[in-house]
């Protein structure tokens, strides 16, 4: 018999596995689309968590200090009279000071994880690294910690491993520049890295840094006042023997003095240019930026001139480029001396690091954006650059729109791909809507911000600034003025503190 169609031969049924398959495929489509159809109506289509790395930063309430983490949980509960330290917002790693005695200037320190444990022992203070750059904003170093023991100092790893023995009467970090600690003996001043390598010993006057790159050297003055430049792999860059030395460096070319007069070297002992200037602003290469009587130029290593001495100002830009003032306005000048943009600015920078001017005209409060071929591609005022990613956000006719350093618009969903909330304005109100648009916060607020990298969002109402979390709830209704904050953001119930120094958070 044609058993074709039959479910089963014999007495043993046996399943038809493709149809059975086939019946719970379709069921599980049929469910999912109720699911996405639901999400759809409730307005939660792709309102997914944030991802979000784990940070720590000090917290203030009530007259205390604790820890936060970057979910706004409470690490460490606020008890601590005194500011506590974290150096490395990535790491359990906190310093707190306690028993303080103003009147007789003595305190404890001791140095916590997460789980409170005292992590660092055997110290009679362990301290953060403190540095500034030249702006004077304060950063901690992020691996090393400084320890003093029987009144002598050294240096440890944030595990409490020794780097330094506590075998110095002080040290400190070379202001400006990174993994660069100036230790002193009987007065004598050397210099130790991060992992306590020796790089000068303590035989100098004074030691400075060339530029804030520790790879470009040390200025070390001796006994006799003699100054040189010793680099980081311990060789001598410069001989010690010049009456001084500029904090400026530029393709291994140093400025030195001797005999009274200016001079660069270079780190084969060949001279340029001496007694040709009052003072080097910049070396680019093979041009030198130089000062005389008054006046600046661009003159090559050889001192023919490129650019006449004769303008207030001169900063270089790029390529063959220099932004110059005269009479008060800026303009740019190339090395043929082609004025390739009219002075016609009070103001003129250029970044770097994303390849345009910025110009700033006589009366006028909003920014021009000019591109290397100097053409105005963009005007309206900067709230915000993001060079690591490469875009900028500008207002321009009352509203923010972003870009990138190509001056192409993009939507903050093509830029903001961490998020899950992207700001949006509808009839002079702002909203979050998901990455599919759909509408997740209705336009309600006066004033917002994008989301932050913690998942939570700035919001304003009738004066008073709030926030909500990643999937668009109100986690703290608009209450705050914030009047004196300079940047508003808030993780959780707390928002940043006004001293942006402490990077702390307060409620």
């Amino acid at each position: 018999m044609n058993s074709r169609g039959r479910r089963y031969e014999g007495g043993k049924p046996k399943l038809n596995l493709k149809k059975v398959f086939a019946v719970i495929i379709a069921f599980a489509v049929i469910i999912m689309a109720i699911i996405e159809i639901s999400k759809l109506f409730s307005g939660k289509l792709g309102n997914e968590n944030k991802t979000v790395a784990t940070e720590y930063f000090p917290v203030y309430t009530n007259g205390k200090w604790g820890v936060i983490n970057s979910k706004g949980e409470t690490i460490i509960k606020p008890e601590y009279e005194e500011a506590i330290v974290i150096p490395d917002s990535t790491k359990d790693v906190f310093l707190c000071t306690y028993n303080v005695d103003y009147t007789e200037n003595t305190y404890q320190t001791k140095v916590i994880n997460s789980k409170e444990n005292e992590i660092i022992t055997g110290y009679e203070t362990v301290q953060a690294l403190e540095n500034y750059d030249n702006n004077n904003n304060l950063w901690y170093e992020t691996d090393v910690l400084l320890v003093k023991k029987d009144g002598k100092y050294g240096l440890v790893d944030f595990k409490g491993k020794q780097l330094l023995p506590c075998e110095y009467d002080s040290i400190e970090t070379l202001k400006g520049v990174t993994k660069s600690y100036i230790t002193k003996n009987n007065n004598k001043l050397g210099l130790v890295d991060n992992i306590g390598v020796i790089i000068l010993e303590n035989e100098y006057q004074k030691i400075e840094p060339v530029s804030d790159k520790y790879e470009n050297g040390y200025i070390v003055t001796d006994n006799n006042k003699k100054m040189g430049v010793i680099l980081r792999d311990k060789t001598q860059a410069v001989e010690v023997k010049y009456q001084d030395i500029k904090k400026i460096y530029g393709d291994s070319k140093y400025v030195v003095k001797e005999d009274g007069k200016w001079e660069i070297i270079d780190t084969e002992g060949k001279v340029y240019l001496k007694d040709k200037f009052d003072e080097v602003i910049s070396i680019n290469g093979e041009n030198i930026i130089i000062k005389k009587d008054k006046k600046y130029g661009v003159i090559t290593l050889e001192g023919k001139s490129k650019i006449k001495t004769e303008y207030n100002e001169i900063k270089y830009a790029f390529g063959e480029n220099y932004i110059f003032e005269k009479d008060k306005k800026y303009g740019v000048i190339n090395l043929s001396e082609e004025t390739v943009l009219k002075p016609e600015y009070e103001s003129l920078i250029y970044r770097e690091e994303a390849g345009f001017f910025e110009g700033v005209k006589p009366n006028k409060a909003e920014t021009e954006f000019i591109a290397n071929d100097f053409t105005v591609k963009l005007t309206g005022i900067l709230s915000e650059i993001n060079t690591a990613d490469g875009y900028m956000r500008v207002r321009t006719d009352g509203e923010y729109q972003y870009y990138n350093f190509k001056f192409e618009p993009k939507s903050n969903k093509e830029l903001l791909t961490a998020n899950t909330l992207f700001l949006d304005k509808k009839d002079g109100k702002y909203g979050y809507v998901n990455k599919d648009g759909i509408v997740v916060v209705d336009y309600i607020y006066d004033d917002a911000k994008e989301q932050n990298k913690f998942g939570y969002a700035s919001v304003k109402k009738n004066g008073m600034w709030g926030c909500i979390d990643a999937k668009g709830k109100e986690v703290i209704t608009p209450a705050y003025t914030l009047t004196n904050n300079t940047i508003i953001e808030f993780i959780n119930k707390w928002h940043r503190g006004e001293d942006l120094n402490l990077n702390y958070y307060t409620d």
